[in-house]
């Protein structure tokens, strides 16, 4: 019996979604789990996601699920982690308090799968033409997670078989959900970096809902690693609380004893600690408004980033401390590993 992480309350399909194989196998997949399914003129006209309040709205969101074609025919770019996005759904099904994806979404942050994966792939192959003998990275997950969608889609599959036969191509992609077992014994030829978003059982349990474990995905994580693929693991959003060394300690030593050690050389880690922008703090408050997510401007200082909008990251002396405080735990029970990042 296929795992289903995610199964929508409701979905819409667009008028050419269903001239596409994949857009059929969905809406018989949809139509056996008894989800109610109705028909709209695009994606940026779906009315009938019920919900009056901020909270109602994004909820119901959460849990509709719109199929659709991916009409846009270039990507975005995806720096610095990799060269382009390589759109295979938006939205998810997680509800993470902090996500940055609250103020890009709207009011209802709908799941989006694409039925017409060969176009989508067919385009990627044109980007990475242009770039050889250069090698074209791509990124699975800039703005969505995709593996609660892919029981339905086998979008994910698709595309990591693609890039196993491309000299030039690499992909990657993370996610915070372990339904893995479809991915584990397909061909890869270690072209695709399999990333897991992890956090401490305090951060997971307080403001990731809908979400598994850090035991279950740790978990996952070693089946992966067993299948051979590149690792790496994004550790964010890092928050400072009473006990967070301990707590992250335990998380790196999970991770050092369920891993297959073969995976150690080429393990990444992406380290991200906690920071919010002015929007997207009352964004949060509107759908949680009694979240504990420490995001007291006193004690936070303002950053001005790249993008022309400035965030509330901690204040320098912390983020030292953090720093030499991951340093030393990857260099302690992953000393090969490399840290792409601490931002």
């Amino acid at each position: 019996m296929e795992q289903f992480p995610f199964v929508p309350k409701r979905a819409f399909f667009e008028p050419d979604a269903l001239d596409y194989p994949l857009g059929q196998k969905i809406f018989q997949t949809l139509k056996e789990l008894g989800v109610p399914i109705q028909n709209t003129p695009s994606h940026n006209r779906v009315t009938g996601i019920p919900g009056k309040t901020p909270q109602e709205q994004y909820f119901e969101g959460k849990n509709t699920m719109v199929v659709g074609i991916r009409r846009s025919k270039d990507f975005q770019t995806c720096k610095p982690s990799a060269h382009y996005q390589l759109p295979l759904n938006t939205s998810c099904s997680g509800k993470c308090e902090y996500c940055y994806l609250n103020t890009t979404l709207g009011k209802k942050p709908y799941l989006r799968v694409y039925v017409n994966i060969d176009e989508i792939l067919e385009k990627t192959q044109e980007y990475i033409n242009e770039n050889v003998p250069e090698i074209t990275i791509f990124e699975g997950a800039a703005t969505s997670d995709p593996l609660p969608t892919e029981p339905f889609t086998g979008n994910l599959a698709k595309t990591i078989e693609f890039f196993a036969h491309h000299k030039y191509g690499r992909f990657r992609f993370v996610t915070k959900f372990t339904n893995v077992e479809s991915l584990l014994h397909i061909e890869h030829n270690k072209q695709t970096r399999f990333r897991f978003s992890l956090n401490s059982d305090y951060v997971i349990s307080k403001f990731e809902h809908s979400t598994p474990s850090l035991k279950e995905r740790i978990a996952a994580a070693g089946k992966v690693s067993e299948a051979q693929y590149p690792l790496g693991f994004i550790i964010g959003p890092i928050i400072i609380y009473e006990g967070y060394k301990k707590e992250y300690n335990r998380l790196f030593a999970n991770l050092r004893e369920t891993l297959n050690p073969k995976a150690f050389p080429d393990l990444a880690f992406e380290l991200i600690t906690h920071r919010y922008t002015k929007k997207a703090k009352n964004q949060i408050l509107e759908v949680f408004p009694h979240t504990e997510l420490p995001m007291d401007e006193e004690k936070r200082q303002y950053k001005y980033g790249q993008f022309g909008y400035g965030k509330y990251v901690y204040p320098k002396e912390s983020m030292g401390e953090l720093k030499h405080f991951f340093q030393e735990q990857i260099n302690k029970f992953f000393p090969e590993a490399e840290i792409s990042y601490f931002i």
